[in-house]
Protein backbone atom coordinates (compact mmCIF):
# COMPACT_ATOMS: atom_id res chain seq x y z
CA UNK A 1 0.00 0.00 0.00
CA UNK A 2 1.43 3.35 -1.04
CA UNK A 3 1.71 6.13 1.51
CA UNK A 4 -0.40 9.18 0.68
CA UNK A 5 1.83 12.22 0.28
CA UNK A 6 0.14 15.37 1.49
CA UNK A 7 0.50 18.24 -0.94
CA UNK A 8 0.98 21.80 0.30
CA UNK A 9 2.22 24.96 -1.36
CA UNK A 10 4.05 25.99 1.79
CA UNK A 11 6.33 23.00 2.37
CA UNK A 12 9.44 25.03 1.52
CA UNK A 13 8.50 28.33 3.16
CA UNK A 14 11.59 30.10 4.52
CA UNK A 15 12.54 33.31 6.31
CA UNK A 16 14.90 35.77 4.67
CA UNK A 17 17.32 37.41 7.17
CA UNK A 18 16.50 41.11 7.59
CA UNK A 19 18.49 43.31 5.22
CA UNK A 20 17.80 46.49 7.21
CA UNK A 21 16.24 47.34 10.57
CA UNK A 22 14.83 50.25 12.50
CA UNK A 23 17.55 50.75 15.11
CA UNK A 24 18.48 52.94 18.08
CA UNK A 25 14.87 53.48 19.12
CA UNK A 26 14.43 54.64 22.74
CA UNK A 27 11.96 51.87 23.44
CA UNK A 28 9.84 51.59 26.55
CA UNK A 29 11.04 49.12 29.17
CA UNK A 30 7.46 48.14 30.07
CA UNK A 31 6.55 44.51 30.68
CA UNK A 32 3.30 42.59 30.36
CA UNK A 33 1.24 40.28 28.14
CA UNK A 34 0.60 42.73 25.31
CA UNK A 35 2.33 42.67 21.91
CA UNK A 36 4.18 46.02 22.44
CA UNK A 37 4.07 46.73 18.69
CA UNK A 38 1.26 47.08 16.12
CA UNK A 39 1.31 47.94 12.43
CA UNK A 40 -0.69 48.52 9.30
CA UNK A 41 0.63 48.46 5.74
CA UNK A 42 2.31 51.87 6.12
CA UNK A 43 3.44 52.35 9.74
CA UNK A 44 4.30 50.59 12.97
CA UNK A 45 3.66 52.00 16.44
CA UNK A 46 5.50 51.13 19.65
CA UNK A 47 6.04 52.68 23.07
CA UNK A 48 9.01 54.91 23.88
CA UNK A 49 10.80 55.90 27.06
CA UNK A 50 9.61 59.08 28.68
CA UNK A 51 6.87 60.64 30.77
CA UNK A 52 3.28 60.82 29.59
CA UNK A 53 3.29 57.57 27.63
CA UNK A 54 4.93 58.62 24.34
CA UNK A 55 4.91 56.20 21.43
CA UNK A 56 6.54 56.22 18.02
CA UNK A 57 4.82 56.08 14.64
CA UNK A 58 7.38 54.96 12.05
CA UNK A 59 6.95 54.52 8.25
CA UNK A 60 7.59 50.91 7.21
CA UNK A 61 9.41 51.94 4.04
CA UNK A 62 12.18 53.80 5.89
CA UNK A 63 14.32 51.34 7.89
CA UNK A 64 17.19 53.34 9.37
CA UNK A 65 19.04 54.34 12.51
CA UNK A 66 17.05 56.91 14.47
CA UNK A 67 18.30 59.94 16.33
CA UNK A 68 16.86 61.53 19.45
CA UNK A 69 14.70 63.93 17.42
CA UNK A 70 12.23 61.27 16.28
CA UNK A 71 8.73 62.84 16.47
CA UNK A 72 6.22 60.91 18.57
CA UNK A 73 2.62 60.79 19.77
CA UNK A 74 2.07 61.93 23.35
CA UNK A 75 -1.22 62.70 25.01
CA UNK A 76 -1.59 60.19 27.83
CA UNK A 77 -0.49 60.88 31.38
CA UNK A 78 0.94 57.37 31.94
CA UNK A 79 2.52 54.60 29.83
CA UNK A 80 0.73 53.27 26.75
CA UNK A 81 0.10 49.52 27.05
CA UNK A 82 -1.44 48.76 23.65
CA UNK A 83 -2.53 50.35 20.40
CA UNK A 84 -4.34 49.28 17.25
CA UNK A 85 -4.76 50.61 13.72
CA UNK A 86 -8.19 50.97 12.13
CA UNK A 87 -8.01 48.72 9.07
CA UNK A 88 -10.78 50.71 7.34
CA UNK A 89 -9.21 54.14 7.90
CA UNK A 90 -5.44 53.85 7.66
CA UNK A 91 -4.84 57.20 9.34
CA UNK A 92 -6.79 56.30 12.51
CA UNK A 93 -4.91 54.84 15.47
CA UNK A 94 -6.19 53.98 18.95
CA UNK A 95 -4.03 53.82 22.10
CA UNK A 96 -4.69 52.39 25.58
CA UNK A 97 -2.94 53.51 28.75
CA UNK A 98 -2.34 53.03 32.43
CA UNK A 99 -4.19 56.37 32.81
CA UNK A 100 -7.48 54.41 32.28
CA UNK A 101 -8.31 56.08 28.94
CA UNK A 102 -8.42 55.13 25.27
CA UNK A 103 -7.40 57.86 22.83
CA UNK A 104 -8.12 58.06 19.10
CA UNK A 105 -5.51 59.72 16.89
CA UNK A 106 -5.61 61.11 13.35
CA UNK A 107 -2.27 60.45 11.62
CA UNK A 108 -1.35 63.39 9.36
CA UNK A 109 -0.88 62.71 5.65
CA UNK A 110 2.74 61.71 5.14
CA UNK A 111 3.23 60.71 8.79
CA UNK A 112 4.57 62.66 11.73
CA UNK A 113 6.67 65.74 11.02
CA UNK A 114 6.39 66.96 14.62
CA UNK A 115 4.99 65.63 17.89
CA UNK A 116 1.26 64.85 17.91
CA UNK A 117 -0.31 65.81 21.24
CA UNK A 118 -4.02 66.34 20.56
CA UNK A 119 -6.23 63.26 20.06
CA UNK A 120 -9.44 63.25 18.04
CA UNK A 121 -11.30 61.60 20.91
CA UNK A 122 -10.66 60.49 24.49
CA UNK A 123 -12.79 57.53 25.58
CA UNK A 124 -13.42 57.33 29.33
CA UNK A 125 -15.22 54.62 31.25
CA UNK A 126 -12.67 52.12 32.50
CA UNK A 127 -11.74 52.34 36.19
CA UNK A 128 -8.27 50.79 35.93
CA UNK A 129 -5.53 50.59 33.31
CA UNK A 130 -6.58 49.62 29.78
CA UNK A 131 -4.53 46.67 28.53
CA UNK A 132 -5.81 45.49 25.12
CA UNK A 133 -7.38 47.12 22.06
CA UNK A 134 -8.90 45.37 19.03
CA UNK A 135 -10.75 47.02 16.14
CA UNK A 136 -13.75 45.14 14.77
CA UNK A 137 -12.92 43.03 11.66
CA UNK A 138 -15.98 43.96 9.56
CA UNK A 139 -17.83 46.96 11.09
CA UNK A 140 -16.59 50.51 10.79
CA UNK A 141 -15.59 52.45 13.91
CA UNK A 142 -16.19 49.68 16.48
CA UNK A 143 -13.33 49.20 18.96
CA UNK A 144 -13.02 46.71 21.84
CA UNK A 145 -10.98 47.48 24.95
CA UNK A 146 -10.08 45.20 27.87
CA UNK A 147 -9.07 46.62 31.25
CA UNK A 148 -7.64 45.62 34.60
CA UNK A 149 -11.06 46.55 35.98
CA UNK A 150 -12.07 43.13 34.51
CA UNK A 151 -14.44 44.60 31.92
CA UNK A 152 -14.50 44.62 28.12
CA UNK A 153 -16.07 47.68 26.51
CA UNK A 154 -17.10 48.28 22.92
CA UNK A 155 -16.91 51.83 21.60
CA UNK A 156 -18.23 53.69 18.59
CA UNK A 157 -15.13 55.83 18.05
CA UNK A 158 -16.81 58.16 15.55
CA UNK A 159 -19.48 59.11 18.07
CA UNK A 160 -17.08 58.80 21.00
CA UNK A 161 -19.48 56.65 23.04
CA UNK A 162 -19.55 53.29 24.78
CA UNK A 163 -22.03 50.96 23.09
CA UNK A 164 -21.60 47.68 25.04
CA UNK A 165 -19.91 46.60 28.27
CA UNK A 166 -19.08 43.12 29.53
CA UNK A 167 -19.12 43.22 33.34
CA UNK A 168 -19.26 40.79 36.26
CA UNK A 169 -17.82 38.02 34.09
CA UNK A 170 -14.07 37.86 34.72
CA UNK A 171 -12.74 37.32 38.22
CA UNK A 172 -9.07 37.75 37.25
CA UNK A 173 -7.02 39.73 34.72
CA UNK A 174 -7.88 39.42 31.05
CA UNK A 175 -4.80 38.19 29.14
CA UNK A 176 -6.01 38.34 25.54
CA UNK A 177 -8.94 39.45 23.40
CA UNK A 178 -9.65 38.37 19.79
CA UNK A 179 -12.57 38.80 17.36
CA UNK A 180 -13.93 35.96 15.25
CA UNK A 181 -13.95 36.18 11.43
CA UNK A 182 -17.22 38.11 11.12
CA UNK A 183 -17.04 40.00 14.42
CA UNK A 184 -20.16 38.34 15.82
CA UNK A 185 -18.32 37.08 18.90
CA UNK A 186 -15.01 37.72 20.61
CA UNK A 187 -13.00 35.44 22.88
CA UNK A 188 -11.03 36.31 25.99
CA UNK A 189 -8.41 34.43 27.98
CA UNK A 190 -7.91 35.12 31.65
CA UNK A 191 -5.56 34.48 34.52
CA UNK A 192 -8.17 32.03 35.85
CA UNK A 193 -7.15 29.77 32.88
CA UNK A 194 -10.63 29.88 31.30
CA UNK A 195 -11.39 31.05 27.77
CA UNK A 196 -14.76 32.73 27.31
CA UNK A 197 -16.60 33.24 24.02
CA UNK A 198 -18.79 36.32 24.13
CA UNK A 199 -21.77 37.39 22.03
CA UNK A 200 -20.40 40.87 21.37
CA UNK A 201 -23.64 42.84 20.97
CA UNK A 202 -25.38 41.56 24.09
CA UNK A 203 -22.21 41.09 26.22
CA UNK A 204 -23.15 37.53 27.15
CA UNK A 205 -20.95 34.45 27.52
CA UNK A 206 -22.12 31.84 25.00
CA UNK A 207 -19.42 29.24 25.64
CA UNK A 208 -16.54 28.60 28.04
CA UNK A 209 -13.38 26.55 27.73
CA UNK A 210 -12.65 25.55 31.31
CA UNK A 211 -8.91 25.39 32.05
CA UNK A 212 -7.79 25.73 28.45
CA UNK A 213 -4.20 25.18 29.62
CA UNK A 214 -3.11 24.02 33.06
CA UNK A 215 0.08 26.11 33.32
CA UNK A 216 0.31 29.37 35.23
CA UNK A 217 1.57 31.58 32.39
CA UNK A 218 -0.52 33.55 29.91
CA UNK A 219 -2.85 31.98 27.38
CA UNK A 220 -2.95 33.66 23.96
CA UNK A 221 -5.68 33.29 21.34
CA UNK A 222 -6.31 33.45 17.61
CA UNK A 223 -9.31 32.65 15.47
CA UNK A 224 -8.66 30.83 12.19
CA UNK A 225 -10.58 33.06 9.82
CA UNK A 226 -13.14 31.31 7.63
CA UNK A 227 -12.08 27.89 9.01
CA UNK A 228 -14.02 29.01 12.11
CA UNK A 229 -11.82 27.43 14.74
CA UNK A 230 -10.18 28.92 17.82
CA UNK A 231 -6.51 28.43 18.65
CA UNK A 232 -5.07 28.80 22.12
CA UNK A 233 -1.42 28.71 23.16
CA UNK A 234 -0.31 28.16 26.72
CA UNK A 235 1.54 25.78 29.04
CA UNK A 236 0.95 22.37 30.59
CA UNK A 237 1.25 21.95 34.35
CA UNK A 238 4.78 20.66 33.67
CA UNK A 239 5.65 23.93 31.88
CA UNK A 240 5.64 22.45 28.36
CA UNK A 241 4.39 24.91 25.77
CA UNK A 242 1.26 23.82 23.97
CA UNK A 243 -1.06 24.71 21.10
CA UNK A 244 -4.69 23.59 21.09
CA UNK A 245 -7.33 23.85 18.36
CA UNK A 246 -10.97 24.19 19.43
CA UNK A 247 -14.42 24.15 17.88
CA UNK A 248 -15.85 27.34 19.44
CA UNK A 249 -19.35 25.77 19.45
CA UNK A 250 -18.25 22.62 21.31
CA UNK A 251 -15.66 23.46 23.93
CA UNK A 252 -15.70 20.44 26.24
CA UNK A 253 -12.58 19.02 24.53
CA UNK A 254 -10.03 20.34 22.06
CA UNK A 255 -10.03 19.05 18.48
CA UNK A 256 -6.23 18.70 18.49
CA UNK A 257 -3.20 19.65 20.52
CA UNK A 258 0.55 19.70 20.01
CA UNK A 259 3.41 20.28 22.44
CA UNK A 260 5.96 22.87 21.30
CA UNK A 261 8.97 22.36 23.57
CA UNK A 262 10.04 23.48 27.03
CA UNK A 263 11.14 27.05 26.36
CA UNK A 264 9.84 29.56 28.89
CA UNK A 265 8.54 32.38 26.67
CA UNK A 266 4.83 32.94 26.17
CA UNK A 267 3.83 32.06 22.58
CA UNK A 268 2.29 34.85 20.51
CA UNK A 269 0.19 33.36 17.64
CA UNK A 270 -0.30 35.19 14.33
CA UNK A 271 -2.73 33.58 11.92
CA UNK A 272 -2.87 34.32 8.19
CA UNK A 273 -6.49 33.94 7.02
CA UNK A 274 -5.45 33.64 3.37
CA UNK A 275 -2.91 30.82 3.64
CA UNK A 276 -4.14 29.10 6.84
CA UNK A 277 -0.60 29.36 8.22
CA UNK A 278 -0.05 30.28 11.84
CA UNK A 279 3.23 31.81 12.99
CA UNK A 280 4.15 31.00 16.59
CA UNK A 281 6.59 33.46 18.16
CA UNK A 282 8.01 33.00 21.64
CA UNK A 283 8.54 36.11 23.73
CA UNK A 284 12.22 36.37 24.65
CA UNK A 285 13.24 34.01 21.82
CA UNK A 286 14.30 34.21 18.19
CA UNK A 287 12.52 31.18 16.71
CA UNK A 288 9.30 31.39 14.69
CA UNK A 289 7.50 28.07 14.19
CA UNK A 290 5.07 27.79 11.28
CA UNK A 291 2.09 25.41 11.13
CA UNK A 292 -0.59 24.94 8.51
CA UNK A 293 -4.09 24.66 9.96
CA UNK A 294 -6.65 22.42 8.22
CA UNK A 295 -10.26 21.31 8.68
CA UNK A 296 -9.49 17.59 8.84
CA UNK A 297 -7.62 15.79 11.58
CA UNK A 298 -5.02 16.28 12.92
CA UNK A 299 -5.94 19.92 12.07
CA UNK A 300 -2.29 21.03 11.93
CA UNK A 301 0.90 20.28 10.01
CA UNK A 302 4.33 21.60 10.90
CA UNK A 303 5.90 23.56 8.02
CA UNK A 304 9.13 25.11 9.29
CA UNK A 305 11.13 26.58 12.18
CA UNK A 306 12.89 29.84 11.37
CA UNK A 307 15.65 30.52 13.87
CA UNK A 308 17.41 33.74 14.83
CA UNK A 309 19.85 34.70 17.55
CA UNK A 310 17.91 37.93 18.18
CA UNK A 311 15.11 37.52 20.72
CA UNK A 312 11.68 39.12 20.44
CA UNK A 313 10.04 41.38 22.99
CA UNK A 314 7.00 41.75 20.74
CA UNK A 315 5.75 40.88 17.26
CA UNK A 316 3.34 42.42 14.74
CA UNK A 317 2.11 41.06 11.39
CA UNK A 318 2.04 43.34 8.36
CA UNK A 319 -1.27 43.18 6.40
CA UNK A 320 -1.09 41.23 3.14
CA UNK A 321 -1.48 44.38 1.03
CA UNK A 322 1.76 45.70 2.55
CA UNK A 323 4.12 42.88 1.49
CA UNK A 324 6.03 42.06 -1.70
CA UNK A 325 3.44 40.10 -3.68
CA UNK A 326 5.47 39.87 -6.89
CA UNK A 327 8.48 38.62 -4.92
CA UNK A 328 6.46 35.68 -3.50
CA UNK A 329 6.64 37.07 0.04
CA UNK A 330 3.81 35.30 1.85
CA UNK A 331 4.10 37.05 5.23
CA UNK A 332 6.10 39.70 7.03
CA UNK A 333 6.51 39.97 10.79
CA UNK A 334 8.01 42.90 12.65
CA UNK A 335 10.17 41.75 15.56
CA UNK A 336 10.52 44.23 18.42
CA UNK A 337 13.82 43.86 20.33
CA UNK A 338 15.21 45.90 23.20
CA UNK A 339 16.23 48.79 20.94
CA UNK A 340 15.15 48.00 17.38
CA UNK A 341 12.50 46.63 15.06
CA UNK A 342 13.56 43.94 12.56
CA UNK A 343 11.40 42.97 9.54
CA UNK A 344 11.17 39.18 9.05
CA UNK A 345 10.04 38.23 5.53
CA UNK A 346 8.73 34.75 4.68
CA UNK A 347 8.84 33.44 1.11
CA UNK A 348 7.71 30.47 -0.93
CA UNK A 349 10.33 29.85 -3.65
CA UNK A 350 8.97 30.22 -7.19
CA UNK A 351 10.90 30.58 -10.46
CA UNK A 352 8.30 32.65 -12.29
CA UNK A 353 8.16 36.42 -11.83
CA UNK A 354 4.43 36.59 -12.69
CA UNK A 355 1.62 36.92 -10.14
CA UNK A 356 1.17 33.63 -8.25
CA UNK A 357 -2.57 33.40 -7.80
CA UNK A 358 -2.46 30.14 -5.83
CA UNK A 359 -0.35 31.82 -3.13
CA UNK A 360 -2.50 34.93 -2.99
CA UNK A 361 -6.26 34.35 -2.82
CA UNK A 362 -8.49 37.36 -2.25
CA UNK A 363 -7.74 39.01 1.08
CA UNK A 364 -9.57 41.27 3.53
CA UNK A 365 -9.96 44.73 2.06
CA UNK A 366 -9.93 48.20 3.60
CA UNK A 367 -13.70 48.56 3.09
CA UNK A 368 -16.10 47.71 5.95
CA UNK A 369 -18.93 45.26 5.40
CA UNK A 370 -21.37 47.38 7.41
CA UNK A 371 -21.56 50.52 9.53
CA UNK A 372 -21.38 50.50 13.31
CA UNK A 373 -25.15 51.17 13.53
CA UNK A 374 -25.93 48.33 11.12
CA UNK A 375 -23.74 45.92 13.06
CA UNK A 376 -25.23 46.93 16.40
CA UNK A 377 -28.71 46.38 14.90
CA UNK A 378 -27.82 42.75 14.10
CA UNK A 379 -26.09 42.70 10.71
CA UNK A 380 -23.73 39.72 10.26
CA UNK A 381 -21.41 39.78 7.25
CA UNK A 382 -17.95 38.37 6.46
CA UNK A 383 -15.14 40.72 5.49
CA UNK A 384 -15.20 42.32 2.06
CA UNK A 385 -12.37 40.80 0.04
CA UNK A 386 -10.01 42.33 -2.51
CA UNK A 387 -7.73 40.90 -5.17
CA UNK A 388 -3.97 41.09 -4.67
CA UNK A 389 -3.28 40.80 -8.39
CA UNK A 390 -1.71 44.11 -9.45
CA UNK A 391 -3.89 44.03 -12.58
CA UNK A 392 -7.12 44.28 -10.56
CA UNK A 393 -5.93 45.45 -7.15
CA UNK A 394 -8.98 47.73 -6.73
CA UNK A 395 -11.48 44.91 -7.26
CA UNK A 396 -13.48 44.42 -4.03
CA UNK A 397 -16.11 41.73 -3.53
CA UNK A 398 -19.37 42.38 -1.76
CA UNK A 399 -19.85 40.26 1.40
Amino acid sequence: KQLAIRKTKYKHVFCDPPKASFSDLRLSSGTGDQAFIKCNRSYFATGLEGGGGPFALVPLNEPKRFDTDLPFISGHTAPVLDCDFNQFQENILASASVDQTVKIWDIPDGGLKSNLNDPLKTLKGHEKKVMQLRFHPTASNILASASADLTVKLWDIEKGIEVCSLENTHDELIQDLVWDYTGTTYATSSKDKNVRIIDARISTVVNTITTAHEGAKSTKLSYTGSLDKLISTGFTKNATRQLKIWDPRKTDKELSKVDIGNETGVIMPFYDDDTNLIYLCGRGEGTVSIYEITNGLPNYFHMADCRSAVSAKGIAMVPKCGIDIMGCETARLLKLTNNSVEPMSFFVPRKSDSFQGDLYPNTSSNKPSHSSDQWLAGSNKPPRLMSLNPKDINSINEP
